[in-house]
């Protein structure tokens, strides 16, 4: 049972960065070339492996608090927050490279990267290592943040 909840976690993150990948598919190739980005901007192949490690993190995140269900009192409110996190994620790869509102996506990317923040402190407080695994997406999403302030800017 331990071991499918585990593989169900880090599926669930990995179809949510899939979905992602689905809306921004045909914008990175046709559409994100046009935009003027700052130098800083990494290489698109560095994306997808990146993203892939990330969702892999937040999946045994996830699963660590999963351990600890049966113990955290607000165990639905938890879960809640993880996945509006998630939802607030996949919403930026559509707002960004599907709907090409830049403006819109810099909103939500703050937004988001405020409930990644409350979603690591809430994971943190049941299980250090799974708040710990939060980090690198903090990083990465406070990155993509000021990346896309940039973008906003430059266009």
């Amino acid at each position: 049972m331990k071991f499918l909840a585990f593989i169900l976690n880090i599926a669930l993150t990995l179809c949510v960065g899939a979905l992602g990948g689905y809306a921004t598919a045909q914008s990175v190739k046709i559409w994100y070339p046009t935009l003027n980005k700052p130098s800083f901007n990494p290489p698109n192949w560095l994306f997808a492996p990146v993203w892939t490690i990330l969702y892999i993190l937040i999946g045994i995140s996830a699963y660590l608090i999963w351990l600890k269900r049966d113990q955290i009192i607000h165990f639905p409110r938890t879960v809640a927050i993880y996945l509006i996190q998630l939802i607030l994620n996949l919403a930026w790869s559509f707002i960004f490279f599907y709907l090409h509102e830049v403006g819109f996506a810099l909103a939500e990317i703050i937004l988001l990267l405020i409930v990644i923040v409350i979603n690591a402190i809430v994971f943190y407080k049941i299980d250090k290592r799974a708040g710990y695994l939060f980090i690198p997406y903090i990083l990465w999403v406070s990155f993509a943040s000021f990346l896309t302030y940039n973008i906003l800017i430059l266009n």
